[in-house]
């Protein structure tokens, strides 16, 4: 594959660097820690189903922050990996916002539909700069 030639904007690159890694480190959190990482985020204790339902969102977030990490030297392949990312964290947001409804749910899922937002605008902020 061809590596793109433009220069990169070295503030969006850096973004994506906190975004990619953040990704990671949050992912491998509730991968290998998973009732504690959720205790910690204010979420009510879950059952089987729950921790199997983190475990996959764990992953998810270990996959794309790989991903995001390993673009970092190509503005386009990052710009799409950006992209996905983005989309997610608005997924994310989403999710948060239905589940807020739930009383045992407020906390965490007005911390859900905060955090995912502000990741998404950080994101969308990088994806527009590695655009031009």
């Amino acid at each position: 594959m061809f590596r793109s030639r433009r220069r990169m904007d070295s503030k969006a690159r850096r973004v994506a660097l906190q975004i990619g890694g953040s990704r990671v480190a949050l992912g491998m959190a509730i991968f290998l820690a998973t009732r504690p990482t959720l205790r910690a985020m204010r979420f009510p204790e879950p059952g089987p189903t729950g921790v199997a339902l983190a475990k996959l969102g764990g992953s998810r977030d270990i996959a794309i922050g790989a991903l995001t990490l390993g673009a970092l030297s190509d503005p386009d392949r990052l710009r799409t990996v950006l992209l996905v990312s983005n989309l997610c964290d608005l997924a994310d947001a989403s999710a948060f916002a239905f589940a807020a409804r739930d009383p045992q749910m407020r906390l965490p899922g007005v911390t859900g539909v905060l955090s995912g937002a502000a990741a998404a605008a950080a994101g969308f902020w990088a994806w527009r700069r590695l655009g031009d």
